[in-house]
C-alpha cells in the first residue's frame, strides 16, 4: 500500500461488508429506522415483509424508542456483532431518524462501528451531523456518472421542496454524490461505492464511474447485480460473466468487494452464516401502508 493512502485496517478487520479477511467473521445489525427516500430509482420497490432478501425490504419501520432494547437483544443473539448499520429502508439522510439512532447506539455501545448507506444526495450537506454521531464508514450508491444514463435509472429527485426529473436532475444528483464522497473522504471516513449493474444500460459506464469515485476519494467499489423489479421488471439480470467483466473494469481503478449478499434493511447476524432478523424484529418493527419518496 502507498503510505500516503489512508489506513482503514482498524475498520476493515471488523466490518463484514468492507473486508475479505477477518472482518467476514464479524456480525452486523441493521436498524430499519429511515421512513422515506428523496429519489425514486426505477429498479427500486420498497416492501415490508419477512420474506424477501434484498435491499429496500424490512418488516417495518423501527421506533427509535425500541432501539436500546433491540440493541441489547441483538448482542445477546449474536455476540459477533461489531457493526451497527443503517441502510434504509429509505434514504438515511432524508430524515433525522438515522442520526438519532446512532446517537442512541453511541451512548449505549460506543465501541461498535457505525456505518451508513445513502444515495449521497445530502451527504455533503449533512456530513457534520454524521461526524458528530460517530459514523465511521459510508456507502454511497452511484449508478453512473453521465446524465443521460442516470436519468434513465432515476425517475425523480426531491430536493429543497421540489421534485425534479430528467438529465438536469441526474446531473445535480451526480454532482452532489461526488461532492459528498469528496467531503466524507477528506473528513477521514471510509467510503465504499455501490453500483447496481444493469446490462444494456450502465454496464458500459463501470470504468468511468469507478474512476470518478476514486478521484473523489472512495476506497472500495462494489457491483450489485440488478434484481429485475419495478419499472425494470423486464430487464435481464447480469450473468456471472457480466459481473466478472464489470469487476475487472472497476478493479483497474479501485479494490472491488466481492461478497455482497443483497442484505435487507433489517439484516442481523454474520453475513452468509446467520440470519437473526426474524428472531430480533419479528414483533418490533412498525408496519406501514405507504412509503414516501418526497
Amino acid at each position: 500500500m502507498n503510505t500516503s493512502e489512508p489506513d482503514y485496517s482498524h475498520l476493515t478487520r471488523r466490518h463484514p461488508c468492507l473486508s475479505d479477511g477477518p472482518g467476514l467473521r464479524s456480525g452486523r445489525l441493521h436498524l430499519p429506522v429511515s421512513p422515506r427516500c428523496n429519489i425514486q430509482c426505477r429498479f427500486c420497490r420498497r416492501a415490508f415483509n419477512g420474506l424477501e432478501e434484498r435491499p429496500g425490504v424490512a418488516r417495518g419501520i423501527l421506533d427509535l424508542a425500541d432501539v436500546p432494547a433491540l440493541l441489547a437483544r441483538a448482542l445477546e443473539l449474536c455476540p459477533e456483532i461489531a457493526v451497527v448499520g443503517i441502510a434504509g429502508p429509505g434514504d438515511t439522510l432524508a430524515s433525522d431518524h438515522a442520526l438519532e439512532a446512532f446517537r442512541i447506539v453511541g451512548r449505549l455501545q460506543p465501541d461498535l462501528v457505525k456505518c451508513l448507506s445513502t444515495n449521497g444526495l445530502l451527504l455533503e450537506e449533512r456530513l457534520s451531523e454524521l461526524l458528530a454521531v460517530g459514523v465511521a464508514t459510508v456507502t454511497v450508491t452511484v449508478n453512473g456518472v453521465r446524465p443521460e444514463t442516470v436519468s434513465r435509472i432515476v425517475a425523480s429527485v426531491a430536493l429543497e421542496g421540489f421534485r425534479q426529473a430528467g438529465e438536469q436532475a441526474a446531473e445535480q444528483l451526480t454532482r452532489r454524490q461526488l461532492a459528498g464522497i469528496r467531503a466524507a473522504a477528506a473528513a477521514g471516513l471510509l467510503v465504499k461505492v455501490n453500483m447496481v449493474l444493469i446490462p444494456g444500460l450502465n454496464d458500459g459506464e463501470v470504468a468511468a464511474t469507478a474512476e470518478a469515485v476514486r478521484r473523489a476519494g472512495a476506497a472500495l467499489f462494489n457491483l450489485i447485480p440488478l434484481l429485475p423489479q419495478g419499472d425494470f421488471a423486464r430487464f435481464r439480470p447480469p450473468s456471472c460473466g457480466d459481473l466478472q467483466a464489470a469487476r475487472s473494469l472497476a478493479e483497474a481503478h479501485l479494490p472491488v468487494f466481492r461478497h455482497c449478499h443483497h442484505c435487507r434493511a433489517d439484516a442481523v447476524g454474520v453475513p452468509g452464516v446467520s440470519d437473526l432478523s426474524g428472531a430480533l424484529y419479528g414483533a418490533s418493527a412498525r408496519p406501514v401502508e405507504t412509503f414516501s419518496h418526497g
